[in-house]
Order: structure tokens, then C-alpha cells, then sequence
């Protein structure tokens, strides 16, 4: 189940369960769950603790030091969950301060070539598609869909089932189920991700009437927020409400458009 050109420290953790591919490198302080598939040429080094079941494909390097002029060397972590599955040359740095750990939920999917920044917290069920880039201490939500080649700047969120389209940026944090694109312009709302969790078709009709209240109406977004809270009640909207109450970075938004994208048919 090892190749024998596999460089593997004494004090790794590796369960006896696990495949590990030619040329892969796996230092101290690594621990491996049972059943995780390493292809070739993977290192896995830093106190990095990665659950069961993942599959990790060529040149992945899970772990190493932040790209932060103000890491000092210390044995900063990452910690990763269950069955995800990081393709060709991923790259997953540790966190640049013992306060906080890089954390990657379960079940989630990060394609060739991208990159998931220090301190960044990311949950459940999550599409990172090719050459994405996620910036240091980015929090991802639970089914959000970050599609090829997007960037996504330092400390922004994005929400819960929320789809940023090929190519865009999110400077500023965006809201549980919009859709992105552009440079921090929302474009609607993600009815088919939604319809695919099991979301009522009630609770997306209330989601859809809330995003034009507060995105499409005209009204200041922090005015809108007041006015829309003791008239949204369904969990999604709430959650909604809260998270754009919450920013420190502002969310986006983008210019009154009637070129919406088709998913926001409810």
C-alpha cells in the first residue's frame, strides 16, 4: 500500500489503511486517516491532520508555510475532515498563528490547480473549481460553488449555496445564495443549487422577494436590512439578513440590472 520511493517520517500518523503513491513526501506531525488515497509526487508536512477517506491527487502540497511576510515560524496547523477529494497540484497552506487553524470541512471538492490561503475556514460540501484562488482568512459557507479561475480576496465570506460564475472576483462578502459575477456584482439568485438541497419551494419564493427588496428596490442596504427583518421569516431569509448585518467588508451588490441570470426562476 506504500511505494517504496515514498519519504515518510517515523512521526507521521499514517493509518495502516491508507495508499500512498510513488515519490510522495509526508513529514513529522502529519496525521492520516484511514482509507486516504496520496497519488504520486504529494507532500503533506506542518502539523496537518487530514480525517478519513480523502483522496489526494498528483503534486498536491497540503500544509506548508503561509505566503504571509508576518508568519514567524510557528507550528501553525490545518485541519481537514472527511472524503474530499483535491486534484492535480491543489495547494492548501497552514494558518500563520497558533490562535487559529486553516480548517476544510468533509465531502468537499477542490479542483486542478487551485489554492485555499492561510487561517481560511471553509465547510461542507464545497466546489472549488480549476485555478480558483482563495485568499487568507476567507470563510466559505456549507454548498457554495466556486467556479474556475475566481479570485476571492483576504477576510471576505461567502454564503451558504452561494455560485461565483468563471472568472469573477469578490472583494466584499457575498450573500447565502447569490450568484456573482463580474467584480463583486450579484446576478441573481442559485434556484437550481437551491432546489438540489431540498429548500422549499416556499422558503426560495420568500429568498426571491427578499433579494429584490434588498438588492433590486433602490433602497439603501443598510435601510433595507432594518425595514426587512420583521418581514422576512423563513430560516434561509434570516440567515440572509444576519450574514449581510454581520459584514465588516460590505457585500455585493452590482448595478440595477434586468439581465438576470436564469437560474432565478423559483
Amino acid at each position: 500500500m506504500i511505494h517504496p520511493t515514498a519519504i515518510i517520517s517515523p512521526q507521521a500518523h499514517v493509518d495502516s489503511s491508507c495508499e500512498i503513491g510513488p515519490y510522495s513526501v509526508i513529514d513529522a506531525h502529519v496525521v492520516l486517516g484511514a482509507n486516504c488515497r496520496v497519488g504520486p509526487y504529494v507532500h503533506l508536512t506542518g502539523h496537518t491532520t487530514l480525517g478519513a477517506g480523502n483522496v489526494l491527487h498528483t503534486g498536491c502540497v497540503i500544509g506548508d508555510s503561509p505566503q504571509d511576510l508576518k508568519y514567524n515560524g510557528d507550528p501553525t496547523r490545518v485541519a481537514i475532515g472527511n472524503n474530499n477529494t483535491f486534484r492535480e497540484h491543489v495547494t492548501v497552506h497552514r494558518s500563520n498563528k497558533l490562535t487559529e487553524d486553516t480548517v476544510i470541512g468533509s465531502n468537499n471538492i477542490f479542483m486542478a490547480h487551485s489554492h485555499v490561503g492561510h487561517n481560511s475556514l471553509l465547510g461542507d460540501r464545497i466546489i472549488v473549481a480549476n485555478g480558483a484562488q482563495i485568499a487568507g482568512h476567507v470563510t466559505i459557507a456549507d454548498s457554495a460553488f466556486i467556479s474556475g479561475n475566481c479570485l476571492i480576496h483576504q477576510f471576505v465570506r461567502i454564503g451558504r449555496f452561494a455560485l461565483m460564475q468563471g472568472g469573477s472576483v469578490a472583494t466584499q462578502d457575498m450573500a447565502p445564495a447569490t450568484i456573482l459575477r463580474g467584480v463583486n456584482e450579484l446576478c441573481g439568485l442559485n434556484m437550481v443549487g437551491l432546489r438540489r438541497a431540498g429548500i422549499t419551494s416556499a422558503e426560495r419564493l420568500e429568498l426571491k422577494r427578499l433579494y429584490h427588496f434588498l438588492f433590486r428596490s433602490g433602497r439603501n442596504l443598510s435601510i433595507a436590512v432594518q425595514e426587512a427583518t420583521p418581514l422576512f421569516t423563513t430560516p434561509l431569509a434570516l440567515e440572509t439578513l444576519q450574514f449581510i448585518a454581520s459584514t465588516k467588508r460590505g457585500i455585493c451588490s452590482g448595478a440595477r440590472t434586468t439581465n438576470e441570470t436564469p437560474e432565478t426562476e423559483s
